[in-house]
């Protein structure tokens, strides 16, 4: 029989392991190529493993929590086609129904094209075959297996999640008061690890994700090692307000992206990189390593509540239209979660826009290892006080504020002042007949 070693493949340059959080399969289920096998994450970053091949899984060679380096073996799957059709899914439950066991040890493939033609896979939710097996051979129907809450990834169901569910669905039926055991309650909490549970009649308990307990160590840390200070300075952004909307609708016309601010600012903050480069450094017990590159980091906020910071790498070699492209895929694929582990390693600076959130003004932490971290403020159209040769007067201006937080054991007052200044400097000299 032919066996075929899935490894972990290469996931960027500067990533070499990775930490196995989930196994989607159990050996002796059935995998079809390009299934997800496994979940690992490399920093903030969350990965599926697919399979190349169809088959069997039958051995596992890591536990959830390892590190795995990239190119070892993590599984390996028997890939005889022939032997797949044929072989029966094992599984374990307490004291299960003759039924159950006798439906679910009946052949995958036969199984799988006479039974699961009514469920289907949809954008908000994957079902294994192995599941669908499963969902068919116990006369679950589409909705009832929609109501199932999965332990896997984005709430997926994976395979003890179902058995755990038609587990005590058959307790129900034979007999409402009957205990579960200490087994079957453990595979029960696992089903709906994700779900918040209520208490009190009105608290409830919500684990948090893998995610955001590594966001919380992660600024945690940075309090605990950085002596945060802050600067902060208003811009007057009407030239840019005014320049952008007038040339964005040609913009999406020739290049078929939206021209957003983000792209603007980071400019102007790579430019200032430039004037102030030792702001562009990291910090290593009592020495201090100059960055030769800057990368810009973005900090987005994605739709459950989680930060990810994809990295724009060599952000002053852009011109504007490659700033704007790396910002909007960056952008995309962070709220898609379809990054790549190299698009969050290698930062030098960080920009995050609390604007976005209505904010005029933050204190955002220091994304460690770096020494500095600039807030960007909503952009408010204001009564200010405008000075020309003829006198002065008040006009509607466009304006904003930023804050800048930096490590003072490395950046004092002048240099992080000064710094943010230059990036006020080039905003309010934009150029209104500029092309792009």
């Amino acid at each position: 029989m032919a066996k075929f070693e899935l490894k972990l493949p290469k996931m960027g340059e500067s990533v070499a392991e990775a930490t196995l959080t989930n196994w989607l399969k159990n050996v002796g289920d059935s995998i079809e190529a390009d299934e997800a096998v496994l979940e690992i994450a490399t920093d903030k970053v969350d990965s599926e493993v697919p399979s190349e091949v169809d088959g069997i899984l039958v051995e596992r060679l890591f536990e959830i929590d390892d590190v795995i380096q990239v190119g070892q073996t993590i599984a390996v799957i028997e890939t005889n086609s022939d032997a797949a059709a044929s072989t029966k899914v094992e599984v374990a439950l307490d004291t299960p129904s003759p039924t159950v066991i006798e439906k679910i040890e009946a052949p995958i493939v036969s199984t799988v094209a006479t039974e699961t033609a009514t469920i289907s896979n949809s954008e908000e939710r994957f079902y294994s075959p192995l599941v669908k097996n499963i969902a068919a051979a116990e006369g679950i129907p589409q909705g009832e297996l929609d109501a199932i809450a999965g332990s896997g990834k984005d709430g997926r169901v994976t395979k003890n999640d179902i058995l755990a569910y038609i587990k005590n669905r058959g307790a129900k039926v034979a007999d409402s008061g009957t205990k579960h055991t200490e087994k079957t309650d453990t595979a029960a909490k696992s089903a709906v690890v994700t779900k918040a549970v209520s208490i009190n009649g009105g608290d409830e308990i919500i684990e948090m994700t893998r995610m955001g307990k590594l966001v919380a160590h992660h600024m945690v840390e940075s309090i605990q090692t950085s002596a945060h200070v802050q600067s902060f300075i208003e811009a007057d952004v009407t030239k840019i307000w005014n320049w952008r909307k007038k040339v964005k609708d040609a913009f999406m016309n020739r290049e078929g992206e939206n021209l957003t601010f983000t792209p603007i600012f980071m400019e102007a903050v790579a430019k200032a990189i430039k004037d102030f480069p030792m702001i562009n450094i990291s910090v290593e017990g009592d020495t201090i390593i100059k960055k030769k590159n800057i990368n810009l980091g973005m900090a987005a906020a994605l739709g459950n509540g989680d930060l990810i910071v994809p990295v724009i790498k060599n952000a002053d070699q852009l011109n504007l239209v490659g700033m704007s492209k790396a910002v909007n895929d960056l952008a995309r694929r962070a709220r898609e979660n379809t990054l790549k582990p190299d698009d969050v390693q290698g930062g030098t600076y960080t920009v995050t826009n609390v604007g976005t959130f209505g904010s005029i003004m933050g204190t955002p932490i220091i994304n460690q290892p770096q020494v500095a971290i600039l807030a960007l403020g909503a952009i408010r159209k204001v009564p200010a006080v405008i000075e020309t040769e003829e006198g002065d007067f008040i006009g509607i201006r466009y304006k904003m504020y930023l804050s800048h937080s930096y490590d003072h054991r490395v950046v004092n007052g002048a240099l992080g002042g000064q710094f943010v200044k230059r990036v006020v400097t080039y905003l309010e000299a934009w150029d209104s007949n500029r092309e792009i």
